[in-house]
């Protein structure tokens, strides 16, 4: 069961254009959603999950026409939202028995059996009796998971979970998702390339509510190899390397500017050729999305 998306667009009153005419399909698995932050991730998620119209398009999901079968696409959805409320006075499993009587799980011996399979899966049984409200940020976000899951649902859509998360919770998430993805769609929509480069097969990048990008990493990558160069610099030469050169990254390594440069050949012989990353990826597209709109 695939999810289809043709054509969708979205201005809100205020003039924002945050989708045009994104057309998606997004198979069985892990599928990464990336942009910076504005980009549109969140809208389009929150049109997929149901949560508001667009001006234009369709959403499909298998036989489901998600804008006019609202009510269907829910008992299949599980959505964990960028933001979420928890009441901080709760137990997780007080939260998860209110939420899966919410979701139509009115057996109480099936209930319970899930949410103690649930419980297990995001490693909170140790503290399934505790109030949330003292939590970590990551065990909110394995809770979110957790509610999501609930019914068993055969659409997961998870908005910047990992954002201000620490690397050991923000590994421990990522390894919960892998083990949700491997029968169901699963979209991860995120601005964190690490997130995309490590659990998802397919991909898609965003920017000004336009798809930049599709296809599978490697695929991606394929087309970067052997024009991606990089040279240490320094400050005072920064400006006019990306003057005269295509300069896609700039970061800091023990305080000097290293530059990664999108050219058809060696520049110069002070430039090294480079393995492209997912990184080099995204930032190539996103500076063809920023010389579009110049």
């Amino acid at each position: 069961m695939e999810l289809s998306i043709q054509d969708l667009t979205k201005t809100y009153p205020n003039g924002v254009r945050a989708l045009r005419g994104i057309s998606l399909t997004i198979p069985v698995g892990m599928f990464g959603l990336l942009g910076p932050n504005g980009a549109g991730k969140s809208t389009l998620m929150r049109t997929i999950a149901t949560l508001q119209a667009p001006d234009t398009g369709t959403i499909r999901f298998g036989a489901l026409d998600v804008l006019t079968q609202k009510a269907q696409l829910r008992e299949v959805l599980g959505y964990l939202p960028q933001e979420f409320g928890l009441y901080p006075n709760l137990s997780p499993e007080a939260i998860l028995e209110h939420f899966a009587v919410l979701k139509g799980l009115h057996d109480r011996q099936q209930r319970q059996a899930q949410i103690k399979g649930l419980l297990e899966q995001t490693n909170l049984v140790a503290v399934r009796k505790k109030a949330v409200g003292g939590f970590s940020g990551g065990m909110k976000q394995r809770l979110g998971i957790a509610i999501a899951l609930l019914g068993r649902p055969r659409l997961v859509i998870v908005d910047e979970p990992t954002a201000g998360l620490d690397p050991t919770e923000r590994h421990r998430f990522l390894n919960l998702l892998g083990e949700i993805g491997e029968d169901v769609v699963v979209i991860l929509s995120t601005h964190i390339v690490e997130d995309v480069a490590e659990l998802c097969p397919n991909f898609a990048i965003i920017a000004d509510g336009e798809l930049r990008y599709t296809g599978q990493p490697e695929a991606a990558l394929a087309t970067l190899r052997g024009k991606i160069w990089r040279k240490v610099t320094t400050r005072a030469e920064l400006p006019a390397l990306q003057k005269e050169l295509r300069v896609i990254s700039t970061r800091l390594i023990t305080g000097r500017p290293v530059v990664h440069v999108y050219h058809r050949s060696a520049p110069g012989p002070e430039f090294e050729a480079v393995e492209p990353s997912l990184e080099d990826v995204y930032f190539h597209h996103m500076g063809d999305a920023a010389a579009r709109s110049e």
